[in-house]
């Protein structure tokens, strides 16, 4: 009798162990996201890392041999460097305002129920913006060409002496800043654009019963209203500028006489035609340092204080 209860409180069978899997419903986001971390940390982290400790090296033969701070000390004596300084912030100063001056008058044109085919005028003005930098920049190359140029062409049917654009260490600026004019110009436009389609009709028509006209709603209204709008395309405009290169390497090479030599076209020279990688990554990172610094004075100067 003992036998038998004691078979009876026997299991018949036993429980099958279950592997464990690592696929769960915590994991699986994880998982989704896991390629993108990787190639985010190879690609992006990796690099950012690389560069900032090779900015403490210098080419040692085959090698990097660690240096510390005598590439940035090396920076801000070195004379062209304070040029690619100067002529940057010279185009900064210049440029940007006038383009989003620009971009804002046609923005508010655009918004008005005066101008017909707007769909029309809105693709013309953003067309730039899309158009390839370097296509853009050899057509503007050959525009202003100072034998061949259109732009000459009609200067001497006017009686006027020909500029030479690419040539002259003035102009070549001027032609420089007119460029970037035409290509931005439109791109920020359509920005201020979405804008206004926020901002009531009736701000507009209470100011045009109190005797205000166009120009005084443009500044007293328009403006105000665009505010925050107007700050993040400056600060875009900073950056971009501070990080100019295309236009300046496939017009004028740097030249004449470093006259549009920018930081970025100056970090390229030092990089991938001298090989110092070193000295190329320490202005990498004071590049970094004043985009950082001066849109932070943008967006306390401007930005809102509430």
């Amino acid at each position: 009798m003992a036998e038998l209860q004691k078979a009876a409180a026997k299991p018949s069978f036993q429980p099958e162990h279950r592997k464990r899997s690592w696929i769960t419903p915590k994991t699986f986001p994880y998982i989704l996201i896991a390629p993108t971390v990787i190639l985010f940390c190879l690609f992006t982290i990796y690099p950012v890392i690389s560069s900032f400790i090779m900015s403490f090296q210098k080419s040692d033969g085959a090698g990097m041999a660690f240096v510390g701070l005598e590439n940035y000390i090396r920076l801000f004596k070195d004379p062209l460097f304070l040029t690619a300084l100067k002529n940057t912030f010279f185009i900064l100063i210049i440029q940007v305002p006038i383009q989003l001056f620009l971009a804002l008058i046609l923005a508010s044109a655009l918004n008005s129920r005066l101008v017909r085919m707007k769909a029309f005028f809105r693709i013309s003005y953003f067309m730039p913006a899309i158009t390839a930098l370097v296509a853009y920049s050899i057509v503007f190359m050959i525009m202003l060409d100072e034998n061949y140029g259109i732009i000459n062409y009609f200067l001497s049917l006017l009686g006027l002496e020909k500029i030479g654009w690419l040539t002259s260490t003035t102009w070549s600026k001027v032609a420089l800043m007119i460029a970037i004019t035409w290509r931005w110009t439109g791109y920020n436009m359509v920005i201020y654009l979405a804008g206004l389609q926020n901002v009531s009709e009736s701000l507009y028509e209470a100011a045009s019963i109190d005797g205000a006209g166009k120009v005084r709603q443009f500044f007293y209204i328009t403006i105000p209203q665009l505010r925050p709008i107007i700050l993040f395309t400056f600060v875009l405009s900073t950056i971009g500028t501070l990080q100019l290169f295309d236009e300046p390497f496939i017009l004028t090479e740097g030249g004449p006489n470093n006259s549009t030599l920018t930081i970025s076209l100056y970090l390229y020279q030092n990089g991938f035609k001298y090989f110092d990688f070193g000295y190329a990554s320490a202005i990498a990172y004071v590049l970094v340092i004043m985009i950082a610094f001066l849109s932070w004075i943008q967006m306390k100067v401007a930005g809102d204080r509430d």
